[in-house]
């Protein structure tokens, strides 16, 4: 895999299956399935012929769908690895354009890019891109969200390679879209066990402590029901200056630390943000109105 230079940055994958994920079973299962479907594929629908009645079954589109810092992108990025493959990832800023029209043009380049790289292309935040299209169109900025949304139709079904979509709202997604999708992995919360492991990786051993380390992650994980892994890493990132404030020296982590931390980063998952989502079709029709470069006056 080589660096191409492109409009999209098109680089080789850096996370590890095995080294940078903590996955439950279910999705890792489901994640493993979809892999070995890939490297399959050419046994499947040229060897054993299906490609004779499912000529469309050429590409292969994921959906990873599940609550913020549960591991999408990671696990997007990995699976390129796996496979490998260059990775492609396609946020709003890359597709926003303050000209009518220019989206559409931009979708269809971050195909050809993937085509001619052989790069997984990763749609993050898709909700925005795969929501339902109007049916009373009553403005020429609804028929550009339309268009938007054809032409992403058009490029999945012309697309010979791999796309990956993620989405904390994976039911704004129009049944068009959700029809041309192989997997839907879901990305849950971590459990226990899960935690437990996120903990034992995220405790580095340079870090010192006042306690026994399983007992600091056994501890950890049962306070931390509920919060994702990237909310598990920021309760470090919390809790690791507070074993220093009063000096380096002779400093070390303590369940003090630990425990406040978790307790602040639950508070603000609580308190801070927004606890309410507006009706998803307003809301969807906004941010793709934003992404064609379109304000409501």
């Amino acid at each position: 895999m080589k660096e191409i230079s492109t409009n999209f940055e098109v680089r080789e994958p850096k996370i590890s299956l095995d080294k940078d994920l903590v996955l439950p079973a279910e999705t890792h299962r489901m994640f493993n399935e979809a892999i070995g479907a890939l490297k399959h594929h050419k046994t499947i629908y040229s060897d054993w012929g299906f490609g004779l009645v499912d000529p469309q079954g050429r590409n292969m589109v994921l959906n990873f769908y599940g609550p913020p810092g549960t591991g999408k992108t990671l696990a997007a990025e990995a699976l390129a690895g796996i496979l490998q493959r260059n990775f492609i990832h396609i946020g709003i800023s890359e597709l926003e354009s303050k000209y009518v029209g220019e989206t559409a043009k931009n979708i269809s380049a971050a195909f050809n890019e993937a085509a001619l790289s052989g790069a997984l292309l990763f749609f993050d935040e898709a909700d925005t891109l795969l929501g339902a299209r109007l049916s009373s169109v009553t403005q020429g900025i609804d028929n550009e969200i339309n268009a938007m949304r054809s032409t992403l139709l058009i490029e999945l079904e012309r697309f010979d390679g791999i796309v990956v979509f993620a989405t904390n709202f994976a039911r704004n997604y129009d049944a068009a879209f959700v029809s041309r999708i192989r997997y839907h992995i879901e990305f849950l919360l971590p459990d226990l066990e899960g935690r437990t492991a996120l903990y034992k990786k995220m405790l580095v051993p340079g870090i010192p402590t006042n306690d026994e380390r399983d007992n600091l992650v056994q501890k950890c994980a049962e306070l931390s029901a509920g919060l994702s892994g990237r909310e598990i890493r920021t309760v470090l990132r919390t809790a690791l200056p507070k074993a220093l404030v009063n000096g380096v020296e002779g400093a070390s982590l303590t369940w003090q630390h630990l425990s406040e931390a978790i307790q602040e980063v639950k508070k603000s998952k609580k308190d801070v943000g927004a606890q309410h989502r507006v009706d998803a079709s307003t809301s969807n029709i906004s941010v793709s109105q934003k992404l064609l470069g379109i304000e409501n006056k």
